[in-house]
């Protein structure tokens, strides 16, 4: 299943590592770190030209080159991360995954 993430931008839901507000996050300096490093790698993607609500952590496991480190800057420069900057809140998309998540079980 996928979760559509605004615009015309959807992502397999069991690539979602985190949705997260970024009104409430962004208050640590660590998330603010790791979204400026994320972006100097060039892992982050806006999803809209509106002001961003959310962003959602998605593990890249279909292109993961095989036998490299997961930490540090290697994660960032061989693109097993995405970050999705979206317009839409955190809740809205919880409550999307959560639906694709039901229908996946029945």
């Amino acid at each position: 299943m996928y979760l559509h993430l605004g615009q015309n931008v959807v992502v397999p839901v069991e690539t979602v590592i985190g949705i997260f507000d970024l009104d409430n996050t962004t208050s640590s300096h660590i998330t603010r770190k790791f979204l400026g490093d994320a972006e100097k790698a060039g892992c982050v993607y806006s999803v809209s030209d509106e002001l961003p609500n959310s962003f959602v952590v998605c593990s890249d496991i279909c292109q993961k080159p095989s036998g490299q480190s997961t930490s540090g800057e290697n994660y960032y420069r061989s693109n097993e991360m995405k970050i999705y900057l979206s317009q839409l809140s955190s809740q809205t998309l919880l409550k999307r995954s959560e639906t694709m998540r039901f229908e996946v079980t029945i």
